[in-house]
């Protein structure tokens, strides 16, 4: 039985059935549905007349009055209804808030991005996502008892309760400030996940790893997670901690969690300090300022400068570093470096290429630069969210409604 057909209930199975067919069939006919499931077409009709009555799915002009009826009895054909909810996608980050207001299916309704003050207490950051979220909701015209799920991505490890551990520094806590409790109210579903865990789901569903099952989402600009995927399932642990950073601290040539960015500005000044990068350079000057822009580093890396290239080039060593670990613990066939920097990352890409072979036994994964941006946790935020309205809230919601006509 699907996971659909359970949320239903034992006794509406072929209803169920039909809902799980729908999410992805667009528009159909009972013929259509008899094709890919093992209903027989009473069973069928029966089950599609009962979601229509419900207003789950709704039923389309026929052929002829659609003007494509050329003979015989024209098809009744059916898709899922456009009005059933939104779901909710939100990327929480240390620095950065994004919320995204979606429909169940395919369309975008509202996205917002906006910087966050990193010295927020806990119960001002609880303040400003739920904030967010309801003035996105606004924008979209949408009521909060529209909302099917919730999904919201923190830079911290995520109990399946969406309660993060204690952190030495309270880092954790703040990152996720109370998000399960303070939501729970907020829709039928409602997940906290990680980051990391969110751009492996992305990276999946419409990023480098299509079709993929064992890979890493490396969030790596301002700091390092892994979202780790083994033969196609997102690893989770005990209190949500698979892929956290700081392993990184205790590794020789990492040496710490902090990400791309830092390694790409530690490197500029380095090299500035040992002489091998003169300071009245273009990137030699930038070792001056309070912090180094890795998109610079990068741009001028790619552009053949030969500074930025010592730079990358020894970013690249740190990354190959980097990968070679996850290969050795999650054998994965690809790591997919991932978030902002990952626009630009290629210089350093490169040169992780020529040596991560030596980091390991096992055959080197390939090491790609993500397509999905800055948006990578959103995305995954989202598709997690809507995944939840399929399997869970939907089916709930049929329920209620065939329980008030039946």
């Amino acid at each position: 039985m699907s996971e659909v057909s359970a949320g239903l209930g034992t006794g509406r199975a072929s209803v169920g059935t039909i809902l799980d067919f729908a999410w992805t069939a667009g528009e159909f006919t009972a013929t259509d549905v008899m094709a890919f499931t093992s209903l027989t077409r009473s069973t069928a009709i029966d089950a599609i007349d009962t979601l229509v009555s419900a207003a789950v799915l709704r039923e389309l002009p026929n052929a002829r009055v659609a003007g494509s009826y050329r003979a015989g009895r024209p098809a009744r054909r059916f898709v899922l209804a456009s009005d059933l909810g939104v779901v909710v996608g939100v990327d929480a980050g240390d620095t950065h808030l994004a919320v995204t207001i979606a429909d169940p299916l395919d369309q975008t309704l509202v996205h917002h991005r906006t910087d966050l003050d990193s010295t927020q207490t806990a119960a001002d950051r609880r303040a400003t996502i739920l904030g967010q979220i309801e003035l996105a909701l606004d924008e979209a015209d949408v009521e909060r008892s529209a909302v099917l799920a919730v999904c919201v991505g923190v830079a911290a490890p995520v109990n399946r309760a969406g309660i993060s551990p204690p952190h030495p520094d309270g880092f954790w806590e703040r990152t996720n400030p109370g998000l399960a409790e303070a939501l729970e109210d907020w829709a039928p579903v409602v997940e906290i996940k990680n980051d990391a865990q969110l751009a492996a789901i992305a990276e999946g569903s419409v990023g480098a790893a299509v079709g993929c099952r064992d890979y890493v989402a490396l969030l790596a600009g301002e700091r390092f997670g892994g979202g780790v995927v083994v033969d196609g399932h997102v690893l989770h642990g005990a209190h949500g901690g698979v892929g956290e950073s700081i392993v990184f601290d205790h590794i020789i040539g990492v040496g710490s969690a902090f990400g791309l960015s830092y390694a790409l500005q530690d490197q500029v000044r380095a090299g500035v300090e040992s002489g091998e990068i003169h300071s009245d350079s273009a990137i030699g000057r930038l070792a001056a300022a309070d912090r180094v822009d890795p998109r610079i580093v990068l741009t001028a890396a790619a552009s053949g400068d030969t500074d930025a290239l010592l730079a990358t080039s020894r970013v690249g060593a740190t990354l190959a570093r980097v990968v070679g670990v996850l290969g050795s613990m999650y054998d994965p066939s690809r790591v997919i470096v991932c978030g902002a920097v990952a626009e630009s990352v290629d210089p350093v890409i490169t040169a992780a290429r020529e040596v991560v072979p030596a980091e390991l036994h096992l055959p080197a994964p390939e090491i790609l630069a993500s397509t999905l941006g800055a948006e990578v946790v959103s995305i995954g935020a989202v598709a997690t969210a809507r995944m939840a309205a399929r399997e869970v809230a939907v089916p709930l919601l049929a329920e209620r409604r065939l329980s008030a006509v039946s």
